[in-house]
């Protein structure tokens, strides 16, 4: 026998199989129905344990024998998947309206599994026969079961809006659907008034249907997002647990929660909750306990004496499930394809199944009607001659013979002839007459009204609205999820999250830093500082771990580090770099830290540019979340550096120094307050080549200042404020050094010291000096100073700063 293959691309023939495989999952199994809400494995269990006669009002049944039926008649897949969507419907925090009842354990909201299927029982629950309700009068169309061997229902007669009420959730191919569960008497308010005015708006079903209610209760917020969920199908809330703070002895209190969210698993949110105690994420929490029994949920965060419950419970919302996005995403199918749906897609969908299943189920009914009332009319008749008849039939040879003979005789039809002799001899008597006659005029009376609702929509959603009323009279039940309009901004100071504590803080121009205990500090001398070889320390800190640092660097951007974060090192260890918070560019330094506890409004960051720029801006507009990556501190242009940064009060005076000897000294007041990432304006007037050395801020009350200037030559000198005027800015400035026509003196370094502090300097032949301005004599502003090293021998100086001292400054070294 010759054997054919078809040649065809592979992509094609995967293409077409996982086509038809999409089709099968969307269609059949993952996504509900927007008739009657069920996926087709809901449907079978229901319609399984219907025909086997499994409901409420019976005993309960194995699980395990329903599973069986299932996969046996109708869902030909794997028992544990039967089993897990048939314990799903039984699961009173997962269902708002459980459809099965099952007696033994079923799970649990801690996410525990529930008992095998031999164990527990199972039957159906009172409100889901009213999903299956008259499906024998032909109120539904019935396809062939998987072998062709029996029938099963394409969809539940569904006499309640089941999609809403129940909600659903599910991932297919391309499509997933997330649709809450609602309370079941707004839903049915909804649907009667969607009957009675067609043409409402979401606007107006949203005053009924105020939101979902879910079965562990919880609130809503966000009225906002719950409007854009109804009128698209997408959109987002906030649901977050029930929680109290109630007070016990001695200035102590607990956090007591009673209901979480919505599919959250509470021994996880506990162990979490447990866990950032532990861990010390937290400040404040002594013990966290479920205490949850039979009469409820009880979760109970006992806090420390004096601890901050309010912000403590704003961090357990933000960082435990305790608080959730919920995201709609409200897609089923309708008319054979996945679709998003809003509100009154919906609801139009499941009015349009209810006026379908009412008229199929009024036809049947009327078609019954028919034929008892001709049944009926037939034995009347039959009474009216009934010896004559009895002779008729006692002449016959046999039933077929009679019926055939009263037929012929008496004009009956074939079914009244049926009726007739199958009648039996006790119903012969005069007082069935009457009997008859009242059922006969009782049949008419509803033959009349199956064809007034056949005939009249709006008998027919009468008929709709009348059995919906009574669904919500008899099932519908109190709102369990509170709702609040406006998202809570969750404010946490940062005490809650962080032991507070004095450290040090040390920050390297190279970007080294390190948090070390003011102990650790105190059993070490300052020799024992770690530093690599031409680098020095920008900063040191003693600071509160609740605080953050600014740092600040030449390429004009800043890095936020909250204090807390940095890691506990020993003060002779090296430390961290700052990459490993944020990374930094080749040759990008650190330049300025400012210890920043609160981003306040009326304090200003002022920036000094080695091209003569100055930039005023709010401390406020600083503050940011992200501290994974550097932020734009100011705006640079061209290959401009960024030299210095100040925080000011709003009321300092501002001195810049060139590297040719100029200063300029004004006030603050000059320069306007700017953006972020603007550039500033002009601080000094600047020629050609010549560039800022320093900027440098004070007090406009304390007139003492001094300052000290380095030039490249080795050269120092002190001077005293009172040497320059102030003026204003963008202006030339005052000269400070005495002009040589041969190898002249060009500042490397300038600032303000006291008497306390000691200066710094590297030269080009990496050699460090130290020394104490209060060893150079005070100089006008036309001498060069005093020089402090020789450049032939050690060469010039290429880098100055004043030394970073926490406590006795480091002793001077001698070259």
């Amino acid at each position: 026998m010759e054997e054919k293959f078809l040649d065809l691309p592979l992509e094609e023939v995967i293409g077409d199989r996982f086509g038809r495989y999409s089709k099968y999952i969307i269609q059949d199994r993952a996504l509900p129905d927007a008739r009657d809400g069920l996926k087709p494995v809901q449907r079978r269990i229901l319609y399984a344990m219907h025909m086997e006669r499994n409901t409420f009002e019976k005993p309960f049944r194995k699980s395990a024998k329903t599973v069986g039926v299932v996969i046996g008649n109708y869902h030909p897949h794997g028992d544990s998947s039967v089993y897990e969507a048939m314990v799903r419907l039984s699961m009173t925090w997962k269902v708002r309206n459980v459809l099965v009842e099952m007696h033994g354990n079923n799970g649990s909201v801690d996410g525990d599994p529930p008992a095998a299927m031999r164990y527990t029982e199972a039957r159906l629950s009172a409100i889901s026969s009213e999903l299956i309700r008259d499906i024998e009068k032909e109120t539904v169309e019935f396809i062939p079961n998987f072998d062709d061997s029996i029938n099963e229902p394409v969809v539940l007669p569904a006499r309640f809006p089941n999609l809403l009420a129940n909600g659903s959730t599910g991932i297919s191919a391309g499509y997933a659907t997330e649709i809450p569960p609602h309370n079941l008497g707004e839903v049915i308010d909804a649907v009667i008034k969607m009957i009675d005015n067609p043409a409402i708006e979401i606007d107006e079903l949203i005053k009924i249907i105020k939101g979902p209610d879910f079965p562990t209760g919880g609130i809503i917020q966000g009225l906002e997002g719950l409007k854009k969920a109804y009128k698209t199908g997408r959109g987002k809330i906030i649901v977050r647990g029930k929680a109290s703070i109630e007070k016990l002895k001695s200035s102590r209190e607990q956090i007591v929660i009673d209901e979480i969210p919505y599919e959250v698993n509470k021994a996880v949110l506990v162990k979490r909750m447990d866990e950032l105690r532990l861990d010390r994420k937290v400040e404040g929490i002594a013990e966290v306990r479920d205490e949850t029994d039979r009469t409820g949920m009880r979760i109970v965060i006992e806090l420390k004496k004096d601890a901050d419950s309010e912000g403590i419970l704003h961090y357990l919302y933000k960082n435990t499930d305790l608080q959730i996005a919920y995201h709609f995403n409200m897609v089923a199918i309708k008319d054979k394809t996945p679709t998003l749906l809003n509100l009154t897609d919906i609801l139009e969908a499941y009015i349009s199944h209810q006026k379908e299943v009412v008229t199929r189920q009024t036809r049947f009914d009327l078609r019954k009607a028919q034929e008892r009332a001709h049944i009926v009319e037939g034995l009347i008749k039959a009474i009216s001659v009934l010896d004559e008849l009895i002779k008729t039939i006692r002449a016959s040879n046999d039933k077929q013979d009679a019926k055939e003979r009263i037929i012929k005789k008496y004009d009956f039809s074939d079914r009244q002839a049926e009726a007739i002799v199958n009648l039996q001899l006790y119903r012969l008597t005069n007082t069935d007459i009457t009997a008859l006659e009242g059922e006969a005029s009782e049949l008419r009376e509803q033959i009349t009204g199956y064809e007034e609702i056949l005939a009249n929509e709006k008998k027919l959603l009468s008929v709709i609205k009348k059995d919906l009323k009574l669904m919500k009279k008899k099932y519908a039940d109190k709102r369990q999820t509170q709702i609040e309009e406006k998202i809570e901004e969750l404010k946490i100071n940062l005490e809650v999250m962080v032991a507070s504590e004095d450290v040090l803080v040390s920050v390297t121009r190279d970007g080294y830093l390190k948090r070390t205990s003011l102990r650790s500090y105190g059993a070490s001398t300052d020799a024992d500082f770690t530093i690599k070889d031409q680098d020095h320390l920008v900063a040191l800190l003693e600071i509160n771990t609740t605080e953050n640092i600014l740092l600040f660097t030449n390429k004009g951007r800043y890095v936020i580090v909250p204090v807390h974060q940095l890691p506990d090192i020993k003060w002779k260890d090296l430390g961290q770099h700052v990459s490993n918070l944020a990374s930094l560019e080749k040759n990008e330094k650190i330049v300025k830290v400012i210890p920043v506890q609160e981003f306040k409004k009326d304090e200003y960051l002022i920036f000094f540019t080695a091209n003569g720029m100055v930039k005023k801006s709010s401390l406020e507009v600083y503050s940011s979340q992200r501290f994974a990556r550097p932020l734009i501190a100011i705006n640079l242009k061209g290959e401009d550096e960024l030299l210095n940064v100040h925080l000011s009060n709003g009321n300092a005076d501002i001195f810049v120094a060139t590297n040719t000897g100029y200063g300029l000294w004004f006030h603050e007041s000059e320069v306007a307050v700017i953006g972020q990432r603007a550039s500033g304006v002009k601080a000094i007037q600047l020629k050609k080549d010549e560039k800022v050395v320093n900027g440098l801020i004070f007090d406009d009350l304390i007139k003492e200042q001094q300052f000290i200037l380095v030039t490249q030559r080795g050269a120092c000198k002190r001077m005293d404020l009172s040497r320059f005027e102030k003026s204003s800015r963008a202006k030339r400035g005052l000269i400070m050094l005495r002009e040589l026509k041969r190898n002249t003196h060009r500042v490397v370094g300038f600032d303000i010291v006291n008497e306390e502090e000691m200066i710094e300097f590297s030269t080009t032949k990496d050699v460090l000096k130290r020394f104490s301005p209060v060893e150079l004599p005070k100089s006008d502003r036309y001498s060069n100073g005093s020089f402090m090293i020789d450049t032939d021998q050690h060469g010039e100086v290429k880098e100055v700063w004043k030394t970073a001292t926490y406590r006795q400054p480091f002793t001077n070294e001698n070259i």
